[in-house]
């Protein structure tokens, strides 16, 4: 709408834009998300192996990411984070129910923003069946759980270190890295991967052996020690309760 002037302009001023209030920070790290988003997530899919007192075990298990924004210094960024843990039904027959709300416990965890330290819990449980062997350190050595559960704990870690999310040691990386490392994801097309380099530096995850000691970080202990050799695989046999125990793949043992 136009406006006469009728008198005389004696002066003037501008009008100054209002500055927009700074955002205040929001980590999306601990963004807490009320429930799995509808549609489709990115997910992991692996099968994990492992041997305990009832012989080798494969299982598969799925994680699902989701990108999450947060405000760091003022500035909005995305970082990307896991939102689900499922784990298929029919796989560990009586075991399966305390796997399966295991898993529904991780994703509120996840959804809550305290994952991390949830999986670091699990790698704690131990039972009275002896250790689960599941993996190999970064020196080719077997590695030793507590029970299955803090063996299915390790494996989820690995997950979360080779799509970023963890360091090697299961610590929680930065999320200033975390921004940087879903920025290249969008650029290259690709999610972050370790370099070698990376993981030459990183130190390996220490576990406990049968006769009390630990492959801590830079020990290049053998593990557990060998009693003999398995006569059905003829793979390594350990003492486990009083038993000399194939941990190789077959779980023989002499005591039946």
């Amino acid at each position: 709408m136009a406006v006469e002037i009728n008198s005389k302009i004696v002066s003037y001023s501008v009008k100054k834009a209002v500055e927009e209030a700074p955002l205040a920070d929001e980590n999306p790290l601990t963004v807490r998300i009320p429930s799995r988003p509808e549609g489709t997530l990115e997910a992991v899919s692996e099968k994990i192996s492992y041997v305990g007192a009832e012989g080798r075990k494969k299982v598969y298990l799925l994680v699902s990411f989701m990108p999450v924004e947060g405000v760091l210094d003022g500035k909005r960024v995305v970082i990307e984070r896991p939102v689900e843990f499922f784990f298929p039904s029919g796989q560990l027959s009586s075991e399966h129910q305390w796997i399966t709300a295991t898993m529904r416990s991780l994703s509120l965890a996840a959804r809550g923003g305290y994952v991390t330290q949830a999986v670091a819990d699990l790698r704690k449980v131990a039972w009275d069946k002896g250790l689960v062997r599941c993996g190999m350190n970064r020196w080719g050595k077997p590695m030793f759980h507590d029970s299955e559960v803090a063996a299915i704990a390790w494996s989820i870690q690995q997950i979360l270190y080779r799509r970023g999310f963890l360091d090697q040691d299961g610590n929680q990386v930065p999320v200033e890295e975390l921004v940087r490392r879903y920025a290249h994801r969008l650029t290259h097309g690709h999610a972050w991967q370790p370099s070698a380099e990376e993981e030459d530096e990183a130190p390996a995850t220490g576990t406990v052996s049968p006769i009390g000691g630990s492959e801590a970080s830079g020990d290049k202990s053998d593990g557990p020690t060998v009693v003999g050799h398995c006569p059905e695989c003829r793979g390594e046999l350990i003492m486990m309760d009083g038993c000399p125990t194939c941990y190789a793949g077959c779980g023989w043992s002499k005591c039946g």
